[in-house]
């Protein structure tokens, strides 16, 4: 396959992307994976097109070829993977693959929060706090990671430090710190 054969099917991918016509989006990765196994950009946007039509199983196989084609591209590439683990409860790989992830980037807060979700189903708050900590402190005011710290510390029998987050919610979320108030009980 020539370089202008190669993107024109990936322009057309695009644009078919873009008018909503995603069986022809499909039909272009496909060719483009028959063209070029293993490419990068066809495995990731089949995966995120297949993952986006609910279609999880089939968005893994692409999602795992890609980082196992190209396992240090992205660490973007790993969460995707880890996303749809979860998504479909394989949450012992999803660690492995949020871990991953963070190897690549360290500062990818919304990996932080996914670990930290996982290990909160395997019911290992502590690893779930301190992962939840960095996240906050990448992300000092998104009121998710807020959230999920007050719901970790009440697992871990703490509930002055729930009641400290909520304060420090009140200061920029206080429909969440309310939330909280009225799930927990905690005033304060």
């Amino acid at each position: 396959m020539t370089r202008i054969d190669y993107l024109r099917l990936k322009w057309r991918a695009m644009l078919a992307l873009v008018f909503g016509r995603r069986a022809l989006a499909m039909a272009c990765f496909d060719e483009l994976l028959r063209l070029a196994p293993g490419d990068a950009y066809a495995l990731a946007s089949r995966s995120h097109v297949l993952a986006q039509a609910g279609r999880h199983e089939e968005a893994l196989v692409d999602a795992r070829a890609l980082v196992q084609h190209h396992p240090q591209r992205s660490a973007g590439d790993w969460f995707n993977l880890a996303f749809l683990l979860e998504a479909t409860g394989r949450f012992d790989d999803a660690e492995g693959a949020f871990r991953r992830a963070l190897e690549i980037d360290p500062k990818l807060d919304r990996a932080w929060y996914g670990l930290a979700l996982v290990l909160i189903r395997q019911r290992r708050f502590d690893e779930a706090l301190a992962a939840l900590k960095r996240n906050t402190e990448l992300q000092p005011m998104s009121p998710y990671g807020w959230y999920q710290l007050a719901r970790v510390q009440l697992d871990r029998q703490q509930p002055e430090e729930a009641r400290k987050i909520i304060r420090h919610l009140k200061k920029f979320e206080p429909k969440v710190a309310a939330q909280l108030e009225r799930e927990t009980g905690l005033v304060p």
